[in-house]
């Protein structure tokens, strides 16, 4: 949310410096050092592990000396070390292996709480190599306001959260939001470090003006390439209002009612070569219950009630070949991109016999891949599946794709291409294949489209300065132009207004100190097609994991 960032800019002075390296450990007498792989080849033993964890503001730096920096520091708790501690993948006494620390490296950059992991070889003694882990904090606690706008929409909140009680890395928040749909108050609590550094605990509760919706997740994932064993447990219980949209506009209502909870286990052999293979096994329990409301015409015909209870297999295919790199979907942050193939499926029978309503083998596959297809240019393809098998046809089938390029034009700018589609058969009917200005085309209204196939394509030329306000973000700018439409007829009988195309221009604010989103996009965007109605210009707010 764009609060994210206004929280912290009382608290900066202007200032255009970058922050500095936290000093490592002194060198001492040690040994010269090899570099990591040379340290693994002569079979190092890792000795000293010591943990830095640097603060949101470096105030060893000239421009960041202010008491409005010093303050923020002093009212920010810092992660503890046995947070840190606890997710590293090596110990004192163990063999020193590169990949291991550039995987923990990872692990340690996935959390929202830190903007930036290191970890480096300082000292080289008599076969035993000392690390230092260097982290930097970001700022976690959210009180206030929060505004989003898309499709024509305003969204807006209050909230009080903190997604580093403590320094444990817990996140517990209370919130209040209006939206599109609805409005409610929210309480969550995530715990990403139950009892250890991987085990997860999760809880939420939500009030809305429609409903109310509860769910408890426990689980250990497979959290690094040589994890062997996961496993949890996943409950949802919830009632709601579902909306169905017509041209952007709202034409029905009904109550829906949904327990959907889930328990499984998973094995692996661990990281074999360069490739990762998981299987994966469970039981799932989904029950749907529909309802008409009170004078409140659903827009359609009403959804038919489903209840599966169905045991599943799964596997996963993973290659490991991750790349650090820089202003790829991000703004000046390390991200760890993913270039290796993968691959994942997962298949379950639904017997009447065993407690369902129906018989059915319920199914979802998925693959995607990363290609350099010359230094600057970089390709990723992804591909998903999903459906379930009823007297013989497929029914609530969608077959998803996306390709998305970037070719590296200048030092400061890249050109961006995305081009994807989806294909449904025989959608659950409380269910809608929707486009627009909410799910990237940008220029018309939110639930612009519907129908039971779309295709959107979009090319943006993106430029990244230097401008670094407040020591808060960094500041890039977009031009774009989005393409796309959808085919046939849903369940409302809208059909599609054919192809909508937008063009516009927007600042992108990559978040350098807050937790709260990482990639804030404010957009004006123009539409060159539709109906008269559309407003001549969309202006979106949001907050984006991508450029």
């Amino acid at each position: 949310m764009a609060s994210a960032l206004l929280a912290l800019v009382p608290l900066a002075l202007a200032a255009q410096t970058e922050p500095d390296a936290i000093s490592p450990l002194p060198p001492g007498q040690g040994e010269p050092l090899p570099a990591a792989d040379a340290l693994e080849a002569e079979g190092a033993v890792i000795g000293e592990i010591r943990i830095v964890v640097g603060d949101i503001f470096d105030t060893h730096i000239p421009g960041e000396r202010g008491w409005l920096y010093r303050t923020a520091n002093k009212l920010h708790i810092e992660t503890r070390e046995d947070t840190i501690r606890d997710q590293l993948l090596f110990k004192s006494g163990e063999p020193y292996r590169a990949r291991v620390v550039d995987e923990t490296e990872r692990l340690l950059r996935a959390n929202g709480y830190l903007y930036s992991a290191e970890i480096e070889p300082v000292r080289y003694h008599d076969g035993v190599v000392d690390l230092v882990v260097r982290t930097r904090d970001v700022w976690t606690l959210n009180p206030g306001f929060s505004y989003s706008r898309a499709g024509g929409t305003n969204d807006v909140g209050a909230q009080i959260e903190e997604k580093n009680l403590l320094g444990t890395g817990q996140h517990v928040g209370v919130a209040w939001a209006d939206d599109v749909d609805r409005e409610a108050i929210r309480f969550d609590f995530f715990d990403p470090h139950f009892g250890d550094g991987y085990t997860r605990l999760g809880l939420m509760y939500s009030d809305a003006t429609d409903g109310e919706t509860a769910s408890l997740r426990f689980n250990r994932p497979f959290y690094s390439l040589d994890t062997r064993r996961a496993g949890g447990v996943t409950l949802f219980d919830g009632r709601l209002n579902e909306p169905r949209y017509v041209l952007g506009d709202e034409i029905g209502e009904f109550e829906h009612s949904a327990e959907h909870h889930e328990l499984s286990f998973g094995i692996s052999r661990g990281l074999s070569g360069r490739w990762v293979r998981r299987y994966t096994a469970g039981l799932s329990y989904e029950r749907d219950q529909f309802e008409v409301l009170p004078d409140v015409d659903p827009g359609g015909p009403l959804p038919e009630d489903r209840e599966l209870l169905y045991p599943w297999v799964g596997f996963e295919i993973l290659e490991d070949r991750y790349e650090e790199r820089r202003n790829q979907d991000q703004i000046r942050r390390t991200e760890d991109v993913l270039l290796g193939f993968s691959a994942g499926a997962r298949l379950g029978y639904a017997a009447d016999s065993m407690g369902s309503d129906r018989d059915a083998w319920i199914g979802q596959l998925w693959a995607q891949d990363g290609f350099d297809l010359r230094p600057g240019h970089t390709l990723f393809g992804t591909v998903a599946a999903s459906g379930r098998m009823e007297d013989g046809s497929l029914k609530n089938g969608v077959l998803a794709a996306e390709a998305r390029y970037y070719w590296q034009t200048t030092e400061r700018s890249k050109f961006y291409l995305d081009m994807s589609g989806a294909l449904a058969n025989d959608l659950d009917a409380e269910r809608q294949l929707l486009l627009g200005g909410d799910n990237g085309l940008r220029g018309y209204p939110l639930r612009y489209q519907a129908g039971t196939s779309r295709a959107l394509f979009t090319a943006e030329e993106r430029y990244y300065t230097d401008w670094y306000p407040f020591h808060l973000f960094y500041v890039g700018a977009a031009a774009f132009f989005d393409i796309g439409r959808t085919w046939g007829t849903d369940i409302t009988g809208a059909e599609s207004a054919g192809w909508l195309r937008d063009i516009g221009i927007g600042l992108r604010l990559g978040s350098s100190r807050s937790s709260f989103g990482n990639v804030i996009h404010i957009d004006l965007a123009f539409p060159l097609d539709g109906d008269e109605d559309i407003d001549d210009v969309q202006l979106l707010v949001e907050t984006k994991v991508r450029f």
